[in-house]
C-alpha cells in the first residue's frame, strides 16, 4: 500500500501552478500563484530558497527553457475563463536585483504550454482556453492549438519583438487539459478539450509539417496517456467534462477507445492530475478541488487500485520528483493555500 508522509512547505494565496528546474546544476521545484500573488522556489528537502517573483500571477503553467542559462517560460495574467484577455507567455531570466521578466508573445486566454522536442530542435505547443468573449461565461469562441519553432537565443524576443506563432488546430472548445509524452527520442503533446483528445506531433526539421491525429472524440476537461497495464499500447485516463466530476480510463478495442475503469464516485471539479513510475509501476497522481477534495494514486494490479493519499486539501496540480532514493510529490493545494510536499513509501 502507497503511503504518503506530508510537510506543509509554504503557504500561498490561491497556489497554482508547479514545475522542476535545474539551475547551476542543482534541481529545485517552483509554485506560482493564479491570482496577483507571488512565486516560491524550494530546494528538493522543501526548504524556500528564493522568491521569484512578487506578481502579476495568473500562472498557469511553467516550463524551464533548455538553455545553459537559467530561462524560465510561463504563462501570466491568466486570472481564469472571465478576465483573461491579456493573458501572455512570458521568460525569466537572473537578473543583478532577482529575476527580471521579458514577453515572449502575447496570447490571450491562453492557458497550457509545453516545450516539445524532435531531432534536436525545440518547439512550442500553446493552447488557449477560448478566443474572446463579449459576457461572463461566454463560451462561443473557441480556443486552439498553436505551435512555433524556438531558437536557441529566446531572449532576442521581447515586448516589441515576439515569438510568432501559427495557429495547428481551431474550434476547440474548452480547451483545458495538456500533457506531453517522450518516447523514441522525440517529445510531443496531448491536448484535451470539449471536442476531444488531440495528439500533436512535432515535425522532422522546422519546413516540414505538423502532425496532429484525433484520438478521442469525447469531452475531456484533462488527460494522461499512459500503458498502465503493461501490454505495450497506451490507455487513456480521462477527467471529464469541462472541470468535471468523472474519472475514467480507456483501452484500444478494435481500433476503438472503450472504458475499461469509471470511477465509481463523482469527484467534483477534478483537476490535479500527473504520471510517474513507482516502483517500476506506472501511477497516475490525481486530485479535485471540490467535495472530499482529495488526493490518490492509481495503478494496475490486475486491475485498477485506488490508494488515498491525502484528504481535504483541494490540489489545482500535483507533480512527482525524485530527491536522491526519495520518491516525492509536490502539490498546489489551491483550496487551503498550502504548498505541500509528500515523500510516497510502501507499506
Amino acid at each position: 500500500m502507497l503511503k504518503a508522509e506530508k510537510k506543509v512547505i509554504g503557504e500561498l494565496n490561491l497556489c497554482y501552478s508547479l514545475t522542476e528546474v535545474v539551475d547551476e546544476g542543482k534541481p529545485y521545484v517552483i509554485c506560482a500563484a493564479e491570482k496577483e500573488d507571488p512565486s516560491y522556489m524550494f530546494d528538493l528537502e522543501g526548504n524556500q530558497v528564493a522568491k521569484l517573483w512578487d506578481g502579476p500571477g495568473g500562472v498557469m503553467t511553467m516550463e524551464q527553457f533548455p538553455s545553459e542559462e537559467f530561462i524560465l517560460l510561463a504563462t501570466w495574467k491568466f486570472y481564469g475563463p472571465n478576465n483573461s484577455a491579456e493573458a501572455k507567455i512570458v521568460y525569466y531570466t537572473k537578473g543583478e536585483n532577482g529575476y527580471d521578466c521579458h514577453v515572449l508573445c502575447d496570447l490571450p486566454f491562453v492557458h497550457r504550454f509545453g516545450i516539445v522536442q524532435r531531432n534536436g530542435h525545440n518547439y512550442i505547443v500553446a493552447c488557449t482556453l477560448k478566443s474572446a468573449h463579449a459576457f461572463k461565461d461566454d463560451w462561443t469562441c473557441p480556443g486552439r492549438i498553436w505551435v512555433g519553432e524556438l531558437p536557441a537565443d529566446i531572449k532576442q524576443f521581447n515586448e516589441e519583438n515576439q515569438l510568432p506563432l501559427t495557429p495547428l488546430v481551431s474550434g476547440l472548445f474548452r480547451n483545458h487539459g495538456f500533457c506531453k509524452i517522450t518516447e523514441d527520442g522525440m517529445t510531443y503533446a496531448v491536448v484535451g478539450s470539449e471536442n476531444g483528445v488531440h495528439v500533436v506531433i512535432p515535425p522532422a526539421s522546422p519546413e516540414e509539417e505538423w502532425g496532429v491525429e484525433q484520438i478521442f472524440d469525447e469531452p475531456t476537461s484533462d488527460m494522461l496517456y499512459v500503458d498502465f497495464d503493461g501490454d505495450g499500447e497506451k490507455e487513456l485516463l480521462t477527467m471529464a467534462p469541462f472541470h468535471g466530476e468523472k474519472l475514467a480510463i480507456y483501452k484500444k478495442v478494435n481500433g476503438k477507445f472503450e472504458a475499461v475503469y469509471t470511477h465509481p464516485e463523482e469527484l467534483p471539479f477534478l483537476h490535479a492530475i500527473y504520471a510517474c513510475e513507482l516502483n517500476g509501476k506506472p501511477y497516475a497522481i490525481i486530485g479535485n478541488r471540490k467535495g472530499e477534495r482529495d488526493l490518490f494514486a492509481i495503478h494496475y494490479d490486475n486491475g485498477y487500485v485506488v490508494e488515498p493519499l491525502d484528504h481535504d486539501a483541494g490540489p489545482a496540480n500535483v507533480m512527482y520528483f525524485r530527491d536522491g532514493d526519495k520518491d516525492k510529490l509536490i502539490a498546489a493545494n489551491r483550496e487551503t493555500n498550502e504548498i505541500a510536499m509528500y515523500t510516497l513509501k510502501e507499506e
